[in-house]
Order: C-alpha cells, then structure tokens, then sequence
C-alpha cells in the first residue's frame, strides 16, 4: 500500500463507516438494510479504485522522470546512479575481500614483528547504512529475478 492508499484508505473508511450508521438508524426492512450495504460496498470499492488510479498515476510520473534522467548528456544527472552503484560495490569488495585478508596480513606482520605499534588494524565498514542502498537499487522486491523467469533479455543494456 502506497503513503497515499495509506492516508486516505483510514479517512475514507471511517467516512463511509459513520454514515452509513446513521444511515441505518433511519432504515428499518431487511430490503432497505441490503441496499445501503450494497451500496456501501460500491463507494468503497470506488474509494479503493481512485487510489489504485493514483499510484498509477504517480508510478508512472517517476518512470518518465527516469527516462529524462538517463537521457540526459550530463554525467552529473544520468550518471547518479551508476556511481551509487560502483561505490556500493567497492564498499562491498572491500568488506568482504579486502578487509578479512587486510586483517589477515596485519596480523601475520604483526606477529613477524614487522608492522610498527603505533599502526592499528584494518577497520570494517559500517555496512548498516550501505545495506538500505544497495537493497534499494537491486531492488528489494526481486524484479530482475522475476525478469529472468519470464525470459527477458538484457544482453543489449548498456551496448546502445
């Protein structure tokens, strides 16, 4: 559910559930009860397609902004993106190779006493913040791997 599903599904919701107990106060057969229920069911089925429409709406404003992006001549404005990316995964290299083999070495000189006191060990990087980045642009709800299943192909990304 979007933030814009989410404020106003609430709000609508309880609209709907207001008058139509106050509705019903007014109501009295069986018949009368039927149709204010089926009519209820109408408003909210509505409520919840205008806000399908404006997820829409706004999924598809983003994609186009995208396309202007990437479009665009200036390293600085299409190319944002491809270097979050190398940093991500120099950061990720670095955490997974260079620090457990940096580790590795210091310790080994160490040892042989060839590293002086004063020089600390390799330090980890704080991978909390790097993690929301990285699950950001892979994408945390799988879309390349659903891409894969259906058989797209991307062997011509980046050649054009």
């Amino acid at each position: 559910m979007s933030v814009i599903s989410s404020l106003l599904a609430g709000g609508a919701g309880n609209l709907v559930d207001s008058v139509s107990n106050a509705v019903d106060k007014f109501v009295t057969t069986d018949k009368e009860r039927m149709e204010q229920q089926i009519e209820r069911e109408k408003t909210l089925m509505d409520h919840e397609f205008r806000i399908a429409q404006l997820d829409q709406q706004l999924s598809l404003g983003q994609i186009e902004v995208n396309k202007v992006e990437a479009a665009n001549p200036s390293v600085f404005v299409a190319g944002w993106r491809p270097f979050i990316g190398w940093i991500a995964g120099v950061a990720m290299t670095y955490q997974f190779l260079g620090y457990p083999l940096l580790t590795w070495l210091w310790a080994f000189l160490q040892a042989k006493n060839m590293v002086p006191t004063s020089v600390g060990a390799p330090q980890p990087l704080q991978v909390d913040q790097l993690w929301v980045i990285i699950t950001g642009m892979l994408g945390i709800g799988g879309m390349r791997s659903y891409e894969k299943v259906k058989g797209v192909e991307t062997k011509d990304v980046g050649n054009k």
